[in-house]
């Protein structure tokens, strides 16, 4: 298949959509109006023992509140002392995630993922989504100048949206990733165009946290 990318002048460069760093901070990135993904690059090694342990459990706990309530929901949910140092980490990404976007209230799904979920190039509906991959591989993202937007626009099949497959970016296993999505409170702004890893074929298996705002945004401009 031939591909066709956009020219770019020899004195032009491409405003990358991207964030990326080790500290906490790089996550207020998102707010950025040509930033669509903010990435917190983290080790994780110390859960290693718990995440393995959530693993063989098979879990897929659902829960929504505000922090003091969705942290109490999975302490209850998960076998007794199982996993303090999950639980105070998720505690923690909520606390970041809160400053982030200034809302109380969450929705928060934390699952053994053995499927290949969204297998295709998509954008969310929604305002911006915190996913952290404990374990397995982690999220596949694309830059602004590796997207065909009429094939995204017309649902067409992965091939035909990616204009270079080489490309294609996807976030560390540990990452902290926040997604923007299209209906993101702020002019000028695009969403974030990604997908789940495919590992359905390998038998593969995910331990993955996501977090949503149950709220609409406070950053109409």
């Amino acid at each position: 298949m031939i591909r066709s990318q956009k020219a770019v002048t020899a004195d032009a460069e491409p405003v990358s959509n991207w964030a990326i760093g080790t500290e906490p901070n790089i996550l207020t990135r998102i707010h950025d109006p040509e930033i669509n993904i903010a990435i917190q690059e983290r080790a994780i090694s110390p859960l290693a023992h718990e995440v393995s342990r959530l693993l063989d459990e098979n879990i897929g706990l659902k829960t929504s509140g505000d922090i003091s309530t969705i942290v109490d929901a999975i302490t209850k949910a998960l076998p007794p002392n199982s996993s303090p140092l999950i639980i105070q980490d998720i505690h923690t990404l909520l606390l970041h995630f809160r400053e982030v976007v200034q809302v109380e209230q969450f929705r928060l799904l934390l699952a053994t993922v053995n499927t290949n979920m969204c297998r295709k190039f998509h954008t969310d509906i929604n305002d911006v989504r915190l996913l952290c991959t404990y374990s397995g591989p982690g999220t596949l993202w694309l830059t602004n100048d590796n997207i065909n937007r009429s094939a995204l626009s017309s649902y067409a099949d992965n091939d035909s949206i990616v204009l270079e497959e080489s490309e294609v970016r996807q976030a560390k296993t540990g990452a902290v990733v926040l997604l923007k999505g299209a209906i993101y409170p702020q002019e000028k702004t695009s969403a974030v165009v990604h997908r789940s890893p495919t590992i359905e074929e390998s038998g593969e298996k995910r331990l993955l946290l996501r977090i949503d705002t149950n709220e609409a945004l406070n950053l109409w401009i």
